[in-house]
């Protein structure tokens, strides 16, 4: 257990936020890993599996739901000095995260095909989403225990270990890929299938590493078999903080369907350059959301100490950090989006349009970076119904005008883009004032 309450804030969030950040590559890097060398099957293949990732973001609203509830419980458990709270909450987190497992598993296999058909651009790029998630699933379903091991372990200000666990596991993954994609060295390809099962095994690896260190080395939060009784009342305190927040990526699932769903009448590879334009997207943002997730622990502890001056403190500092990383990123997407997608894909129709992504999507980075930081502070004071509030703000301001641009002639595939700029930049200035009033109603 690491204690937030003390020393100066910019140096907390910068010793949480590294570990964090690199945990998070490590993350992101399984997708990344996949995507090189499923892109050398044709694009039909990275829009099938970029397709089916995106059903990722439905089990990350869930997964979130569960790990930003647990984290934030667990760290205001810290801050009161409370650690039988603390392990009630994580052991019903964790017999909470089983029963969702089931029902990935169950309405995974079931739904697949379905969602898959509404969105592929070809048969082709159905026939690889479906593939791949039928065998990526098992690996879904195991990211609930994961998630929840490592989002108590943050609210202790402990993130080290996740660290070394996730980078043990794309180490992994990096080894797997090639050999299951390509055959490398068996002369037996999955292709796409290759690819999810990669991705199951690394995962499935490192529940097994997080496991061995809660028995062996973890001392402030601990499995109790006797504690894993279902008790309504806690599911209801980690359910309350965390639905907002679950609710904010089962939105970005329906903001990531949308698009496709758009854009599908401009063919496979249009879907493909967006896919790899996302997954590169998605790996610029690490820097902001690392400061975003160390920012709800550190905000986390000083509420639950009452230490009001330091929780302005942190949402400042991270702020700051956060909107300068994200406007760095910014000019790399505009000196030369078009060599970032090249190292995934060399057909011109793919690259160009991902290229064109990046450079009109990267002018909202710091309005992003700044949704991020709110949203972090929100989870550390246990009240995010308003960052939920701001995601939604999306579906009137994206989702619906950019249906409606589907029955105008001359659509084009930058429309969507600046639409999205716009809608995230409304979403930003409505972040920062529900912040605000939030503040001020609960630091008296």
């Amino acid at each position: 257990m690491r204690d937030l309450t003390q020393g100066p804030i910019p140096g907390n969030l910068l010793q949480m936020a590294a570990p964090i950040a690199v945990g998070m590559l490590a993350q992101t890097l399984y997708f990344l890993v996949d995507l090189y060398f499923v892109a050398r099957l044709g694009h039909a293949a990275i829009a099938g599996v970029s397709a089916g990732g995106i059903a990722m973001f439905l089990v990350m609203a869930m997964t979130q739901t569960l790990g930003v509830g647990t984290a934030a419980l667990v760290a205001q458990a810290v801050g009161r000095k409370d650690p039988a709270d603390a392990n009630l909450v994580f052991n019903q987190a964790f017999a909470l995260a089983a029963t969702c497992m089931v029902f990935t598993l169950i309405g995974g296999y079931l739904l697949t095909p379905v969602y898959m058909r509404s969105l592929g651009a070809d048969a082709a790029t159905v026939e690889a989403g479906i593939t791949y998630l039928y065998w990526f699933l098992p690996g879904l379903a195991l990211q609930y225990a994961n998630m929840v091991m490592m989002s108590a372990l943050r609210g202790t200000g402990v993130v080290k270990p996740t660290m070394i666990v996730q980078m043990a596991t794309v180490l992994l993954n990096v080894i797997l890929a090639p050999v299951l994609i390509a055959g490398i060295g068996t002369d037996r390809p999955l292709g796409v299938a290759g690819a999810a099962l990669a991705s199951t095994i690394s995962v499935f690896a490192g529940l097994l590493l997080l496991v061995g260190y809660f028995r062996h080395l973890e001392k402030y939060v601990q499995f109790r078999a006797a504690l894993w009784r279902p008790r309504l009342a806690v599911w209801g305190r980690m359910l309350n903080i965390g639905i907002p927040a679950g609710g904010e990526f089962a939105l970005m699932f329906i903001y990531m369907a949308v698009i496709y769903w758009v854009i599908r009448d401009f063919g496979a590879a249009a879907q493909a350059g967006f896919g790899v334009g996302t997954r590169l997207m998605q790996a610029i943002f690490l820097p902001a959301m690392a400061i975003a997730f160390a920012t709800g622990p550190i905000a986390g502890q000083n509420y639950g100490a009452q230490l009001y001056g330091r929780v302005r403190e942190t949402f400042r500092a991270a702020a700051i950090m956060s909107a300068v990383l994200m406007f760095a990123l910014t000019l790399v997407c505009q000196w030369s989006p078009g060599w970032l997608v090249a190292q995934f894909s060399g057909e011109p129709g793919v690259i160009a349009v991902g290229s064109q992504f990046l450079r009109i999507i990267s002018w909202n980075f710091v309005a992003s970076g700044l949704i991020f930081t709110c949203s972090g502070v929100f989870q550390g004071l246990g009240h995010t119904w308003p960052a939920l509030v701001s995601s939604s703000s999306r579906i009137l301001s994206f989702v619906l005008p950019a249906v409606w641009l589907t029955t105008l002639p001359g659509l084009r595939l930058d429309h969507v883009w600046y639409l999205s700029v716009a809608s995230v930049m409304s979403q930003m200035v409505l972040s920062l004032v529900l912040l605000r009033r939030v503040m001020r109603e609960r630091f008296k």
